[in-house]
């Protein structure tokens, strides 16, 4: 047995010692979809992240809107920004509860993979056009099983797979429901992506001048606090407070703490979501993306990628090939699209001056 070798282990070791009994243990992972051996060095779990981080689609994250559509400033949030937030946040949690705080940044850095260009503007589009729908979360999976490394995937553990798959919950309830089965990791990457991106959408929406920190809900100031940190803090503090309390048994929050959270969210879907300036934008990015689907179905086997895709996956629809093209753009790339097929180009004065001749 080699040195490195042994380093693995002793991970997987000290996970018995020092994780909460309910906590995954890297060396009960239930597998991949393919078998590998195992590193030397990292556990299942540690692998799974760092694949994450090195996959194409996690750099085009930089890239892809979280609301606000190509911003001028430098400070707003990307889809890759929120991405790190979130796994920040998870990973408090995780080492807080003493639970598999690697499993749970792999989920979190990938939980956004299959999110489109233009945030949900793109989703919406997808989610028409698409026999069967298009939801970002499904997405998200079949990127890491499917389109990563050019149709091979990224042969993740079962446990990052379903904690990605089953980490939205769109406007539903934040609470997991007694019925629903999710590991505690998971769980928290679903909590704490609500954390994350109310409190920074706010951050970016007062940015915006869009609200201003005195429109926010009375009771969310009272109960959760005025800034940024306070509010991260205050929710942070109660999960920890009502999970430990419950001896863990699922990951959970004082219901005063939770109802101003979901007041919180309701506010931003009412004055942010749906506000003129985000919609207006919003739908200028559905009709471009609707014009680029159009000429993809129409000019297929013109596009090097989609070419490319039916030779990777000949079992496909059409439609399914070109929404995993759209749903993997940024947004700079899919406005250069849409202007190099749609936008008529100016003739340079070289090629002018050949024509009059």
């Amino acid at each position: 047995m080699s040195d490195f070798k042994l380093l693995r282990e002793i991970k997987e070791e000290e996970e018995f010692k020092f994780l909460a009994p309910q906590a995954i243990k890297s060396r009960h992972s239930r597998g991949r979809l393919r078998f590998e051996p195992e590193c030397d060095i990292r556990t299942a779990f540690e692998r799974d992240r760092d694949r994450i981080i090195h996959s194409k689609a996690f750099r085009r994250l930089k890239h892809k809107t979280q609301v606000f559509l190509a911003p001028r400033g430098d400070h707003y949030r990307t889809r890759l920004t929120h991405t790190l937030e979130v796994a920040q946040i998870a990973r408090t949690l995780a080492r807080a509860l003493r639970l598999n705080e690697t499993l749970t940044e792999a989920i979190a850095l990938g939980h956004d993979l299959g999110h489109t260009p233009f945030g949900h503007a793109g989703e919406e589009v997808l989610n028409e056009i698409l026999e069967g729908g298009f939801r970002h979360y499904e997405q998200s999976l079949r990127v890491v099983d499917y389109l990563e490394r050019d149709g091979q995937g990224l042969n993740l553990t079962w446990e990052v797979r379903y904690g990605i798959l089953r980490h939205s919950k769109g406007k539903g309830p934040i609470e997991v429901e007694a019925t629903e089965e999710l590991f505690l990791e998971a769980q928290i990457v679903r909590y704490s992506d609500i954390i994350a991106y109310v409190n920074h959408d706010i951050d970016d929406a007062i940015r915006a001048g869009i609200i201003k920190v005195e429109d926010l809900p009375y009771e969310v100031k009272k109960t959760l606090g005025v800034t940024h940190g306070e509010r991260i803090d205050t929710l942070i503090k109660s999960i920890l407070k009502a999970t430990t309390e419950s001896n863990l048994q699922k990951i959970t929050m004082e219901s005063e703490k939770l109802k101003a959270l979901e007041t919180l969210r309701e506010f931003l879907f009412e004055r942010i979501y749906f506000s003129k300036i985000v919609r207006k934008e919003f739908d200028r990015a559905k009709k471009l993306l609707y014009s680029l689907f159009e000429f993809y179905d129409k000019n297929f086997d013109d596009v090097e990628y989609l070419r490319r895709a039916r030779q990777l996956f000949p079992n496909e629809s059409k439609a399914r090939l070109i929404a995993d093209y759209i749903s993997g753009m940024t947004d700079r790339f899919a406005i250069y699209e849409y202007l190099e097929h749609f936008i008529p180009k100016p003739w340079g004065r070289t090629h002018f001056e050949e024509v009059i001749i």
